[in-house]
């Protein structure tokens, strides 16, 4: 597998990563009220949009990062990246509909409003090392993605910012092939595609790893990695899934985390893994534990250290890194098994009014 994912330094399995310093990452997509239902009821109210779930994976991983996101003048939560206010819009708002329950992987997603698009004119006029296009609401525009490829050496996309339509009657999120999503043509000049083993079916993923790294997430399966003739089989980390919003995300943030820190993109993906499992234990946004995040930045350069004394290490020898990670993963207060509800990293009971 060749993949040159950071032109200023070239990431392959077999290379010896390095850390660049001062990496700075752009992330581009709004902040949504995300609105969870559960036989009829409203079940739980948080922060919700990849955006929100990204920059909290990186901020937590010490990585610095723009954010460029649009809200309404309803917007509810305090976040450490302004989003732009649009004072005569509201806020993007998903509501999440669970007829088996919290804690399954089915569910209808619906877009109850939309704020405003983000325009290439929000994007700063700065160089960027990675750029993520991250839309969930249909906020990403194809101008907008262009100016993203003209000014970051390397874009992370989210076919979900590509590919989904809204009903114009109930708002019911639906998917549309990826050649006819009115992006296509810029998508030779992007570093990577990353969609869920659902989302996949709606692209040719044979073509599209010729044009970039395409990653394809698959829940408690882990993830899979495609690049031109290559495929890598990243394993899963256990958990217990509460709510499978914004594990995706997590996923990509965990990811850019690796890539930032000079991991082999199959290692990078590994990252993502972690950090995917953590989010689906919680309702809203998770709060990771210092010590565990600790624990992983010593593997990180443990594996980093590794990679250095050993350039022809096998590109699917994940299980010592994979073993490594396990002990932080579960050092959290609150895992593998949760035996409290966790809305936005709080803990909290069905009386409690964050849980409505």
């Amino acid at each position: 597998m060749t993949l040159n994912p950071l032109p200023s330094h070239q990431t392959t399995p077999h290379s010896p990563p390095r850390r660049i310093p001062n990496r700075r990452v752009l992330i581009v997509g709004n902040y949504c009220h995300d609105v969870l239902i559960q036989n009829g009821s409203i079940v739980a109210e948080t922060l919700g949009g990849a955006a929100s779930f990204i920059s909290n994976v990186l901020d937590s991983s010490s990585v610095s990062c723009d954010l460029v996101s649009k809200v309404g003048h309803d917007f509810r939560y305090e976040v450490t990246h302004s989003p732009i206010v649009v004072p005569e819009k509201e806020t993007t708002v998903f509501e999440a509909y669970f007829d088996l329950g919290i804690g399954h992987a089915d569910r209808v997603l619906k877009r109850v409003s939309a704020c405003d698009p983000i325009l290439p004119s929000d994007i700063p006029d700065s160089r960027f090392d990675i750029g993520m296009a991250v839309g969930v609401g249909g906020e990403i525009l194809p101008e907008t993605l262009e100016k993203m490829v003209e000014i970051c050496d390397v874009v992370a996309v989210d076919i979900q910012a590509l590919i989904r339509v809204f009903d114009p009657v109930d708002g019911s999120v639906k998917l549309v092939d990826l050649k006819e999503s009115g992006f296509f043509h810029i998508l030779h000049r992007i570093g990577f595609l990353k969609a869920s083993s659902d989302e996949a079916l709606f692209m040719d993923v044979e073509q599209m790893k010729q044009l970039c790294c395409v990653v394809v997430t698959n829940g408690e399966k882990g993830c899979r990695i495609y690049h031109k003739d290559d495929e890598t089989m990243v394993p899963p980390f256990l958990a217990k899934q509460v709510d499978p919003t914004g594990a995706g995300d997590s996923f990509l943030g965990g990811l850019v985390v690796g890539l930032v820190e000079g991991l082999a993109v199959p290692d990078a993906a590994l990252l993502g893994n972690f950090f995917g499992s953590i989010t689906v234990e919680h309702i809203g946004q998770p709060k990771f534990d210092f010590m565990m995040l600790q624990r992983v930045k010593d593997e990180v350069q443990r594996r980093k250290k590794q990679r250095n004394l050993c350039i022809n290490i096998h590109n699917n020898d994940h299980e010592e890194f994979h073993t490594r990670l396990t002990p932080a993963r579960f050092s959290c207060a609150d895992s593998p098994v949760q035996t409290e509800l966790l809305v936005n990293g709080l803990s909290c009971d069905k009386d409690d009014d964050r849980c409505l």
